[in-house]
């Protein structure tokens, strides 16, 4: 039997597509941890896989290689998809898919395999990272190919003695290191808020706490004084963090296939680290980093979502970024509070306010008046021309 590796999360999809593959090929189920999962999860996904008819099964732990290929630069980046979501999910897809099929060169599949239907996101991201890093390996995608419902694929299931619990849960939560997305039939519609309840993290703590972000060269190096690699620092923060029940809120966007498309996703630990890197940087960037950095990081983000993650455009601009941190060193405190967070201020030997030429809107050491003045009449130039000219 020839080779194939599916993409295994231990839904209803992907365990139709492991039972009736099997029937054909050699299948080797493969999932990975780009944040979220307990051992006793990735236990029980391992003990479902063989249930399913899978030859073997891995788990491939990717949270560092997650956050050093693309949460770095989202932080880098300030990236907020629409003004607000922090590509939780989208980014993940990307290091999911990577890992999936270098596992699959390196056991000779001849065959790759996901569970995605025609209709979202997933299958774009997880169909371009597979043809192009190993364009020899066929795709094969049951659920889209053979337009299944979930009731056809429990009934296949139980045809074939896997009877287990398929019911539907009201909500669909899919948990990373850079958020949780969170499905349920409020998102289908416009109009609708998801209840409080269809939140993974409840409010049990409100007496407001203040917190450390320690950042050097824009990478987040320390919480709460304490140093440790920046993805410990961002699970660490999500844990006191989502007491608060911080950072939830349902993104409105643009899919890839071209339809409008809305989901909750709750990201305490994305939002503080985001909005405290970015208070530091306006503290320590020059204006036009600042403003060059925003439009560049927007096209960062916008193509990372649409699975344009391998074009080398996206190696350039993480260049620049990654360029753009040299000064982006320093403390940022910030106190939680329930449902919310507010910026106190920031320490930093890099920060720019601090300069002795002046205090804005106070005083100034570096000019005199007659100097502001003809400092003006100059930059008015081109306006009072227009003007004159086109009375």
């Amino acid at each position: 039997m020839k080779k194939l590796v599916i993409a295994y999360s231990g839904g209803l999809d992907t365990s139709y597509c492991a039972v009736s593959l099997s029937k054909e090929y050699e299948v080797h189920a493969v999932s990975v941890n780009t944040g979220g999962f307990s051992k006793e999860e990735i236990k029980n996904i391992e003990s479902n896989a063989y249930k399913m008819g899978v030859s073997t099964y891995k788990n491939i732990d990717a949270v560092t290689t997650f956050y050093q290929k693309v949460v770095k630069y989202l932080i880098f980046g300030n990236v907020l998809k629409n003004n607000s979501y922090p590509l939780s999910v989208s980014a993940e897809r990307i290091i999911q898919a990577i890992e999936i099929v270098e596992y699959a060169k390196s056991i000779d599949a001849e065959y790759i395999a996901h569970g995605s239907t025609g209709a979202g996101n997933d299958q774009v991201r997880f169909d371009m990272i597979f043809q192009t890093l190993a364009p020899n390996i066929k795709i094969i995608t049951p659920i889209r190919d053979q337009k299944l419902t979930r009731q056809e694929e429990i009934e296949y299931l139980k045809s074939e003695g896997i009877d287990m619990s398929w019911e539907k849960s009201k909500y669909s939560v899919n948990k990373g290191l850079w958020g949780t997305s969170v499905g349920g039939v409020e998102t289908l519609k416009s109009e609708l808020p998801l209840p409080s309840e269809a939140y993974p993290s409840q409010l049990v703590k409100e007496d407001e706490e203040k917190v450390t972000l320690t950042f050097k060269n824009g990478e987040f190096v320390a919480f709460n004084g304490a140093e440790n690699k920046p993805e410990i620092n961002i699970e660490k923060l999500n844990d006191i963090a989502s007491k608060y029940a911080i950072g939830r809120d349902i993104h409105v966007g643009d899919t890839i296939v071209g339809t409008k498309g809305r989901v909750g996703f709750e990201a305490a630990a994305a939002l503080i680290t985001i909005k405290a890197h970015h208070l530091l940087e306006k503290h320590t960037l020059t204006k036009w980093q600042l403003q060059h950095k925003e439009y560049l990081s927007s096209f960062y983000g916008m193509h990372l979502h649409e699975g344009q993650y391998l074009d080398p455009v996206m190696r350039d601009t993480e260049a620049f970024l990654q360029s753009s941190q040299k000064m982006v060193s320093g403390d940022v405190i910030v106190t939680l509070k329930p449902y919310h967070f507010s910026l106190d201020g920031i320490v930093s030997k890099h920060d720019l306010m601090s300069s002795e030429f002046s205090t804005y809107g106070e005083e100034n050491k570096a000019w005199t008046a007659d100097d502001a003045k003809g400092f003006i009449k100059i930059l008015g130039n081109q306006n009072k021309i227009y003007q004159q000219v086109n009375k």
